[in-house]
């Protein structure tokens, strides 16, 4: 800080406050709101000032010099000055978009040279010690020509970026300044704008005070000077300076202007002390569970009681605009709905620590009112095996009474104290390691009976006598970006297993009707976009092949492999697949076939079928 005297800031007040007017006046009204919010409480997303990924990625291929190679993030070369510290003033400046100060550049360098400051004090005295002799500068033309004046002005009269920080910092609460800072009410924009520009101008005037005096050689462009000092003076006052009262109107407005309905989103939330909340606020402490086994309603929303006693849960969070007309039970565990009230909106989805993926974020409408809130789980009972999984309706309703809809897990009854109903192990359960493997996005397990390794992949198209390393022929394919397709097959006993990695020509009639000549033959395949065929071959015929769950009439063994297993409930859709791929032919596929496929590492490329 630069010990001004009173009596220069005072006449500096007065030149200063003489222009203000008229600089804010000059500053463009999009720029403007961005410096005004640098002093909003945050919000979910990137901040209007730092630099998104994607215009910093374009700006630097427009300016780099063909041939150029430069690193991902924000580009920041600004010169240090003698002793290495660099100034407040200069890395607040460095911190801001390079497009957001090159626009404000273009709006003001042009009237920086036409300021009339009238009985200005002679700040000269409080400047640093001016290099002389020769000058040699290096910089990158991906920053902003402010940036760069504002960087030499401080390695030739340092103390420069620091003198005109400590003058704003004083003007800014004297009372011939601060009364011009004032911004009326008005929209959240022209709020935001309105604060921005006024300290900009106050900034401008400033730094051109008092780089007016200082010694600098003509190889200094002054006016960039100016309002890079400027524009980094100002971004430190708007960050420490309260919004203006109208602000917090204003921006609710335009949140409850743009918020529309219905909509929809999904992420994960930390989980601490089994439990989430939807709240306006921190999440409290505690909680009663004791009546519906899953949620509390506390002062500012609602509590939810998780399986899982720490990490992270995922949740899917609909706002509707009407009541639902049906309650979806299929594929959940627990469905309850209760009914909360909200003081003033915008609930969040989050953590007992306030974490939470942004898209949770400020959720539901932003106006005070009483809701309601169903919450479907699943997975609680077995959070370590079991995907725990929460989705989340919300819509306007008066209040009523708590509903159960679902009550089937475990966890619920135990905490409703209720007894514990006595529950069958579930068969696919004993596939959940499909899901943690190399296969659990896209594949296809075939299962054949009744035939050697060499007949299965003669089945295929394959030769066997073509062996290749599974690795070779994957990055062949990525080379060359193909899905041309290969298998891999082991000897499992008293089966064959063929996987295809990200491929499905066990899913074709021909090859099941070769491979099932002597025996039986199933086949599994699901791809990353939910697609799912089930496949079923004896004695070289095709008997079945659908997505399931299947419809119709379906072969007595075809009947009987699928019988209890639930396809309309979303769980482990994959691992009943191949439950009744087991159940077909009598081999159970299991992590330790996929490893030794993996282990023997061997694969064979599929010949074109006529």
């Amino acid at each position: 800080m630069v010990d001004v005297s009173g009596a220069d800031v005072a006449r500096l007040a007065v030149a200063v406050g003489a222009v203000l007017p008229a600089v804010a006046a000059r500053v463009p009204p999009a720029p403007a709101a961005a410096l005004g919010r640098l002093g909003a409480a945050d919000e979910p997303g990137p901040h209007p000032l730092v630099g998104r990924s994607a215009a910093v990625a374009a700006f630097r291929a427009r300016m780099a010099p063909r041939g150029a190679q430069m690193a991902a993030g924000p580009v920041r070369v600004r010169p240090m000055p003698p002793g290495g510290t660099e100034s407040p003033l200069l890395a607040a400046l460095g911190e801001l978009s390079p497009l957001v100060v090159e626009r404000l550049l273009g709006a003001l360098e042009l009237a920086v040279p036409g300021l009339r400051l009238a009985d200005v004090p002679d700040l000269a005295a409080y400047l640093g010690t001016v290099h002389t002799g020769r000058y040699a500068f290096v910089h990158t033309t991906v920053q902003s020509e402010a940036v760069t004046a504002a960087g030499m002005v401080e390695q030739l009269c340092p103390g420069v970026a620091d003198l005109v920080g400590s003058l704003c910092g004083r003007l800014v609460t004297h009372d011939q300044v601060r009364r011009l800072l004032a911004v009326g009410p008005g929209d959240e924009t022209s709020v935001a704008a309105g604060h921005g520009a006024a300290h900009l101008a106050l900034a401008v005037a400033t730094a051109a005070a008092v780089v007016g005096q200082a010694p600098l050689p003509d190889l200094v462009d002054r006016p960039a000077a100016v309002v890079g000092l400027a524009v980094g003076a100002a971004a430190m006052l708007l960050r420490a300076a309260p919004m203006p009262a109208a602000y917090e109107a204003a921006l609710l407005d335009k949140v409850r202007a743009e918020y529309l309905l219905p909509r929809h989103t999904s992420g994960t939330v930390p989980v601490s002390g089994h439990r989430f909340a939807l709240t306006e606020g921190e999440v409290p402490a505690g909680g009663d569970f004791d009546g519906n086994g899953l949620l509390s309603v506390v002062d500012g929303g609602v509590l939810v009681r998780t399986g899982a006693g720490h990490g992270t849960v995922r949740v899917i969070a609909r706002v509707l605009a009407e009541p639902p007309e049906l309650v979806d039970t299929s594929g959940w565990d627990e469905v309850v709905e209760v009914s909360w009230r909200a003081s003033r909106g915008s609930a969040s989805v989050v953590g007992p620590d306030g974490g939470g993926d942004p898209q949770l974020r400020l959720m539901t409408p932003p106006w005070p009112g009483d809701y309601r809130l169903r919450v479907h789980a699943r997975g609680r009972d077995d959070p370590d095996e079991a995907e725990e999984i929460y989705e989340l309706l919300v819509w306007a309703a008066p209040p009523a009474p708590q509903v159960v809809h679902l009550r089937t897990d475990l966890l619920g009854h135990r905490l409703r104290g209720e007894p514990e109903p006595a529950r069958a192990p579930r068969p696919e359960a004993a596939y959940r390691w499909l899901r943690r493997g190399t296969l659990a996005d896209a594949a296809t397990i075939t299962v054949v009976t009744g035939a050697r390794v060499e007949q299965v992949l003669e089945a295929f198209g394959a030769n066997p006598a073509r062996p290749e390393p599974m690795r070779e022929i994957a990055l062949d394919l990525a080379a060359r970006g193909s899905i041309d397709p290969w298998v891999a097959a082991l000897d499992a006993g008293d089966a064959v297993v063929a996987v295809e990695y990200n491929g499905f020509q066990g899913a074709s009639e021909s090859v099941l009707v070769r491979a099932s000549a002597h025996g039986r033959a199933a086949s599994l395949y699901w791809s990353v976009n939910a697609d799912r065929r089930l496949s079923f071959a004896e004695g070289g015929r095709l008997l079945a092949a659908f997505e399931p769950p299947a419809t119709g009439d379906l072969p007595p063994t075809v009947a009987a492999a699928l019988t209890g297993l639930d396809f309309e409930d979303v769980r482990d859709r994959n691992a009943k697949g191949l439950v009744a791929v087991q159940r077909f032919t009598g081999h159970a596929v299991t992590a330790d076939d996929v490893a030794r496929i993996e282990a023997a590492g061997t694969g064979f490329r599929i010949a074109p079928q006529a």
